[in-house]
């Protein structure tokens, strides 16, 4: 922790939190390898039938983790789970009010609640398609209730799409959905295959990631590495010594490129064919800002970053995207940003290209060529994370803006990384066209 939160962590700073009425952020429960999938028993019900509350169950019994119907007198929750795919109108909410409410008190720190839905384009009538659509608003506001660490999710499930959804309630559950609150993962595919181990998801896949030589970028390479993927760690060439470091450090190759260039998406395909035998995951993760007000903004600084935040993700993609790129059934992840959703002041010309990234997101989640080849192209937005280049923000500023979220902090790269290993992952092929704002439920944005 940095800053404000490290004080109020201590003695003195605890003290005067409390007087104060002051937000006092915890240490968020993180994923290691070896660490269960939760720390206790997880409330598991719901509304009628329950469908997919027997699969959260069968999924928990795997793991050895206790699930029970009701919370006995004195017991701590590590989760809950709240099965409402079967709601008909408003009415039914109550079913979500009478097993959540009372749970949240159990709850333990870095708790996990999680509501499961229906899609409301889906419903058959008004009534039930304002019910579905009720659940997202409950979610978000339990996001901004709940204390100590704790998260809430919504994950609307197709009709037909209930085998896909074990990967997506395995990262909501898990330490590695440490800073994703009050998110809406749609799963609409049930043809997502689990992996041999899922402490090793990537094993055997080959992935390249932009922008790897530090910051979010390294750590996304570090976290598919860990997750068994082999990688091609691409950035700049004045980045060359940072790179290499990352490359050796995760056993991959490095290849020093400017995505700008004509022929970036060859060149990727080709040292992923050449090194590695093909690829399956790419992540595109290149960016840089020129903040300044859109009235003082040049020409140079507007063309620079649309260049290489959008632009070029555009052209290596017509390569990457093409027959011979991307293997069948592989994955895409585009690293947007909170800006590209609720915009920053001095940073139209940032906003613009991560928006646009998003609306390459929605186009491509219906392509029809890439829906046969069942490839996957999903987003991930951060909000404030702790790097290098928010390190170098005024005091204040940087206070408030990890301040101005449910979880009271900012995150860290391994945050975004751990979402991005998640999408990249052949069991959550039900997961496409989605944007994920890994941002502790920034209070700004949708």
């Amino acid at each position: 922790m940095a800053g404000y939160a490290s004080f109020v962590n201590t003695s003195v700073g605890r003290k005067l939190a409390a007087q104060l009425g002051l937000p006092r952020p915890v240490r968020l429960r993180r994923y290691a390898p070896d660490a269960p999938l939760v720390d206790g028993p997880v409330l598991v019900g719901g509304h009628g039938g329950t469908p997919l509350a027997d699969r959260v169950r069968a999924l928990l019994g795997e793991e050895s983790v206790t699930a029970v119907e009701a919370v006995a007198e004195g017991q701590r929750l590590a989760a809950i789970v709240a099965d409402l795919t079967a709601v008909e109108s408003p009415e039914d909410l109550d079913s979500l009010r009478a097993l959540v409410g009372p749970g949240l008190r159990s709850l333990t720190p870095s708790g996990r609640v999680v509501v499961l839905g229906r899609p409301p384009r889906e419903a058959a009538t008004a009534a039930q398609a304002a019910a579905r659509r009720a659940l997202e608003g409950i979610t978000r506001s339990v996001g901004k209730e709940l204390r100590a660490g704790a998260t809430a999710n919504l994950v609307l499930v197709a009709e037909g799409a209930d085998a896909g959804v074990d990967s997506t309630l395995r990262f909501l559950l898990s330490g590695r959905s440490a800073y994703v609150d009050a998110q809406v993962v749609e799963v609409t595919g049930g043809d997502a295959p689990a992996p041999a181990d899922w402490s090793r998801p990537l094993e055997g896949k080959v992935a390249v990631v932009t922008g790897a030589a530090r910051g979010i970028g390294a750590a996304i390479a570090d976290v598919l590495a860990r997750d068994g993927a082999t990688l091609v760690c691409v950035d700049v060439p004045a980045a060359g010594e940072a790179l290499a470091r990352t490359a050796n450090r995760v056993g991959g190759t490095a290849l020093q490129l400017d995505v700008t260039a004509a022929d970036a998406g060859h060149r990727i395909l080709e040292h992923a064919k050449g090194r590695h035998g093909g690829l399956d995951v790419v992540v595109h993760n290149a960016g840089i800002t020129r903040d300044r007000l859109l009235a003082n903004t040049d020409e140079q600084r507007w063309s620079a970053v649309l260049e290489v935040n959008l632009l070029s993700v555009l052209r290596m993609n017509e390569v990457l995207l093409g027959p011979d790129g991307l293997r069948d059934g592989g994955h895409m992840v585009l690293v947007s940003s909170m800006s590209g959703i609720a915009g920053n002041r001095g940073q139209s010309n940032y906003a613009a290209s991560k928006a646009g990234l998003i609306g390459l997101v929605q186009a491509l989640r219906d392509d029809d060529d890439l829906r046969r080849r069942r490839i996957t192209v999903n987003a991930v937005a951060p909000g404030f994370i702790e790097t290098e280049m928010t390190s170098r923000i005024p005091f204040a500023t940087r206070e408030v803006g990890r301040l101005m979220n449910s979880l009271s902090q900012g995150g860290l790269p391994v945050d975004v990384a751990e979402t991005i290993a998640w999408l990249s992952q052949d069991a959550s092929a039900g997961v496409n066209g989605c944007v994920v704002r890994v941002c502790g439920q920034s209070l700004l944005g949708a």
